[in-house]
């Protein structure tokens, strides 16, 4: 029998027919992780519950999800039917209605307090500390024995294994965790100074993350200093710590590889975006040129608008890319300025004037003087860092 060799187009293709086909529409309940509105007007979700989540999409659904004030959090019940994207290969929940189940009193706490604190301007863009290029010591607070720092020293010492790490160690969960995680950035600010403060630890439900949620330990960041970044929880999960750190970041793997990255590697993601890029869009190619092929079969037929629809979250994925990149270099420019403004404070004339040094001139012609051979009598004028002193040579030695 001549084998046959599947390309992963037609592989995705045909796991759509078999999902599609074989769920009825279904209502299905769970709480809003991440809620995203794009500018073309659909709305990206993702839905979990205790042990699983899902991506969902309310294909024209922004000005519904306005109406209903959906925040993340929120419980929801969504009814609608089991979609694959084969762009990506990921199935999906395609939302036609949503109802609301209602915030939870730890939501609504969370909600409040992050509200008070955005009007007072504690997450403003403006307080945000720059994050250095390549620090040479790390602070971090987190437990001792969790995951957590285990995939943070992983990632370290396999890159850079000569950078100085100063941990904290510090309750993540449970009653006073919060106190402890606040201590460990005082500390680091008045007695272990270092260049980037990370606090980070594992995922969980929103009653584990609470510590992360104290007005206090808020408080106490934007206060810091040193720049901090919090590395609490997964990808889905955000706290009042991630709103009023200088970054966040979605898992403490991600923070180790942030905080020494390299221009190089800055450079190499560029071009690994303009390759994935020109994959996609020759894929794209490929497949329209199939469906053609088999046209007279294709579910195109049976539902015209759902390729208008999947094209439009191409394009929403494409302008998700490329504003990354732009961000990365433009952070990258940033650096090299900061670097070359600190370069030209250092020679300037002032820094050697503050280290105790003058500039003698004559006093009729403000020439400077080079040279000690300067007849008695002469009138002279020195210039300090803090003003000027007129002189009268008395005496001349070789």
């Amino acid at each position: 029998m001549e084998e046959v060799i599947w390309k992963i187009s037609e592989v995705n293709s045909s796991v759509r027919q078999v999902i599609e086909g074989g769920f009825a529409p279904l209502w299905l309940e769970g709480e809003i992780g991440t809620l995203t509105v794009h500018r073309s007007g659909h709305v990206y979700f993702v839905l979990k519950d205790k042990k699983s989540q899902i991506r969902a999409v309310f294909w024209r659904g922004s000005e519904f999800v306005r109406k209903m004030r959906l925040t993340t959090g929120q419980k929801i019940e969504a009814f609608g039917e089991l979609t694959v994207y084969e762009t990506r290969g990921e199935y999906q929940f395609s939302i036609k209605s949503i109802r609301s189940v209602g915030l939870g009193d730890l939501q609504r706490k969370f909600e409040e307090l992050k509200l008070k604190l955005s009007a007072e301007g504690l997450f403003d863009e403006s307080r945000k500390k720059p994050i250095p290029l390549l620090p040479r010591s790390i602070g971090v607070i987190t437990s001792s024995s969790g995951a957590a720092i285990r995939d943070f020293l992983n990632i370290i010492n396999r890159r850079f294994p000569n950078i100085h790490i100063r941990i904290y160690p510090a309750l993540v969960q449970g009653k006073g965790a919060e106190l402890k995680v606040a201590e460990g950035v005082r500390f680091f600010n008045r007695f272990s100074p270092v260049d980037v403060i990370v606090i980070t630890r594992g995922g969980g439900s929103i009653e584990d993350l609470w510590p992360f949620n104290s007005e206090a330990l808020a408080r106490t960041i934007s206060e810091s200093k040193t720049p901090v970044i919090s590395a609490v929880g997964h990808e889905i999960d955000f706290t009042i710590c991630d709103f009023v750190s200088d970054l966040r970041v979605p898992t403490p793997s991600s923070a180790a590889e942030l905080v020494i990255g390299r221009q190089e590697e800055l450079q190499q993601n560029i071009k690994e975006l303009k390759r994935r890029l020109r994959n996609s869009l020759e894929l794209y190619t490929e497949r329209i040129r199939r469906r053609y092929e088999r046209a007279a079969n294709s579910y195109v037929f049976k539902d015209p608008a759902r390729i208008i629809t999947e094209k439009q979250q191409y394009i929403d994925d494409l302008y998700t890319k490329i504003r990354q990149s732009l961000e990365l270099k433009l952070e990258r420019e940033k650096n090299k300025l900061d670097n070359l403004l600190g370069k030209l404070t250092t020679l300037s004339p002032d820094s050697v004037l503050k280290r105790g040094y003058s500039i003698i001139t004559l006093k009729n012609t403000k020439k400077v003087v080079t040279s000690s051979n300067i007849p008695k009598g002469t009138e002279v004028n020195a210039i300090l860092k803090d003003g000027s002193l007129d002189l009268v040579v008395t005496k001349f030695e070789k």
